[in-house]
């Protein structure tokens, strides 16, 4: 019984910490007009809230989206889906030395909205867990802060 109450407890404290599907109503009107002007023929939108900052999830011109935004509007970054092979050279190379038989399961490129500057999201599967490894267009692994 106090296993039960002890997992229960952990889940009840980790529910914050994992992405908050919104209703379109959810998301603060400044954040819908960014996103509408930045991408007017998205479609498919669905929205989360994560640490703060706000996510919509979208379709536009056959590719597979996202947009990251500030709860002020500012837009900070787009992700833009990719198949593994369409990883940049360098990028797949470091993939074949560093994570040698482990399977790219998802790939990304991500633009930083104020610098325009690129990284790559490779998400691979290692120790039975997923999670995103991100790289410069020349290869090097980029160290999340």
């Amino acid at each position: 019984m106090k296993n039960i109450l002890l997992t229960a407890l952990a889940l009840l404290l980790a529910g914050p910490a994992f992405a908050q599907n919104l209703n379109p109503a959810q998301v603060p009107a400044a954040v819908v007009a960014t996103f509408q002007k930045a991408f007017p023929k998205a479609t498919a939108v669905k929205w989360e809230k994560e640490n703060g900052d706000y996510e919509a999830g979208f379709q536009q011109d056959r590719a597979t989206m996202s947009a990251l935004l500030g709860a002020g509007g500012e837009l900070r970054e787009t992700e833009t889906s990719l198949a593994p092979r369409a990883l940049p050279a360098p990028v797949r190379a470091t993939l074949a030395t560093r994570y040698k038989g482990i399977q790219v399961k998802e790939a990304a490129r991500i633009v930083a909205a104020k610098t325009g500057a690129i990284t790559y999201e490779a998400e691979v599967r290692q120790n039975g867990k997923n999670r995103d490894v991100l790289f410069t267009a020349d290869g090097k692994e980029v160290v999340k802060k």
